[in-house]
């Protein structure tokens, strides 16, 4: 089973600024687990939302709205991801539950899903 492990934005991401050393320690000995354990799949950060573009279909005949970054409402945006392939949720949830604080200072926010 698929599962992605989305890494939240914050104000500190959004601004574009990198993790602490120790933080940047404590995810890639994560990391490292999760490969060690062949359930992980890929990971990768993203950029901020200031070099992203959305596109939004706000009527069904016309053409799409494209908007450049960057996007105010930071709880929406996305950091970076995790994809594990596991054997089931409570696994998934498991190895969700053992990763650092992805933006430290209490900033973190993870939200898992299943992937189709």
């Amino acid at each position: 089973m698929l599962f992605m492990l989305i890494v939240k934005a914050s104000k500190n991401s959004e601004a574009g600024n990198h993790p602490s050393p120790e933080l940047m320690d404590a995810m890639t000995k994560y990391n490292e687990e999760l490969v060690e354990a062949g359930v992980r799949i890929m990971a990768k950060g993203l950029h901020p939302s200031s070099y992203g573009i959305r596109i939004s279909y706000p009527d069904p005949d016309e053409k799409p709205v494209v908007t450049e970054g960057p996007f105010k409402e930071s709880n929406d945006l996305i950091a970076g991801f995790i994809l594990i392939d596991v054997k089931s949720k409570e696994e998934a949830l498991k190895w969700a539950m053992r990763m650092p604080d992805p933006q430290g200072d209490g900033e973190g926010q993870i939200e898992l899903r299943q992937v189709f």
